[in-house]
């Protein structure tokens, strides 16, 4: 392969987007940092739902706030009185799964 065709690959390797590394971090309870985000579904003072690398995360608490998004980054700082957290592999694809989801965690 000529250098110029290996700098092509190389080139294209970079253009490719690698999964976000996924992580929760908890501190006490009472706040909590996540990577490798995908979208924040929704919240509310209950709960959160996030879409990660790793599957759909619900956030179950009470005065639940979602403190930083970045998307770019792929990471969220929460904050609230954290009751439990729970891993679905349904992955959101529109409308009709954000019901099943809602309706898997009722």
């Amino acid at each position: 392969m000529s250098e110029k065709q290996q700098k092509g690959c190389v080139h294209n390797l970079e253009e490719r987007q690698m999964p976000k590394a996924h992580k929760i971090v908890i501190n006490n309870r009472k706040s909590s940092v996540v990577t490798g985000v995908l979208d924040v579904l929704s919240f509310d003072l209950n709960e959160i739902l996030l879409e990660t690398e790793q599957g759909m995360l619900m956030v179950k608490g009470t005065d639940m706030h979602v403190n930083r998004l970045s998307l770019e980054k792929g990471e969220v700082d929460l904050s609230g009185n954290i009751d439990s957290i729970a891993y679905s592999e349904i992955h959101a694809k529109g409308k009709t799964s954000e019901n099943l989801i809602a309706k898997l965690f009722r």
